[in-house]
């Protein structure tokens, strides 16, 4: 579950991460960048933090911010399984202790580069069917060096607008075009996981299901994709 928007917020997200720990998501994913994300996620977990693995970021261009910036995420987590450096920003500064992540495309090249200091063990990267160019050389070589791939913004950049037929959708497996998105990321071998940010009840639910086996293969992925792009 990702976090950015839904939960920078004075509302209690507690109700949300219920369901999405009961449907199975137990990783979430924040940043300082996201306002009051971190500590709201941070509350909404009080009492049951060792149900989650916890993703966050170093998002600054000084070295003693991100040292505030992860004491700040240490005392609301007690420990943070993935760190990554939001953007890029500064990473070679802040690379020692954090991982890498970028929102954008254009940067994948210089993504490619940190991938390939040998001092990372996991990425995060946008990427669904109408948002392709990671295959070209990110995801290759992810797979080849053995990265972790955390994908956000699944169901952005306008992929909700193509409507399949339901009856269609459910020969994939499936019965909502979201669900379609997540599981045709999901399959692909080289990603570990997809996240999802939501702030409506039953999403973190219907989102989960598409999670769950069988697997797409390669043909039914791209006839999917003929679909949803």
């Amino acid at each position: 579950m990702g976090t950015w928007q839904t939960f920078d917020t004075r509302e209690d997200r507690t109700r949300i991460v219920d369901e999405a720990l009961a449907a199975g998501m137990n990783l979430f994913d924040s940043s300082p960048m996201y306002g009051r994300a971190e500590d709201n996620l941070a509350k909404a977990l009080h009492g049951r933090r060792a149900q989650a693995m916890i993703a966050t970021k170093i998002w600054t261009g000084s070295a003693s911010e991100g040292r505030a910036q992860a004491a700040h995420a240490l005392q609301l987590f007690g420990r943070v399984e993935i760190y990554q450096v939001h953007n890029l920003v500064a990473w070679q500064t802040q690379l020692r202790m954090l991982e890498a992540t970028h929102y954008l495309p254009s940067f994948f090249a210089e993504l490619c580069d940190v991938m390939q200091t040998g001092r990372i063990d996991m990425i995060q990267l946008p990427y669904n069917p109408r948002l392709r160019d990671a295959e070209r050389r990110v995801l290759p070589l992810a797979a080849e060096l053995g990265l972790g791939v955390l994908i956000h913004s699944p169901l952005r950049f306008g992929v909700l607008d193509r409507r399949p037929n339901p009856r269609v959708l459910k020969e994939f497996g499936v019965e909502t075009v979201a669900q379609a998105l997540l599981k045709w990321i999901a399959s692909d071998p080289r990603v570990s996981c997809v996240l999802t940010a939501t702030k409506t009840p039953g999403r973190p639910t219907e989102n989960a299901a598409a999670g769950q086996p069988p697997w797409l293969d390669p043909d039914q992925r791209e006839r999917l994709a003929s679909l949803l792009a």
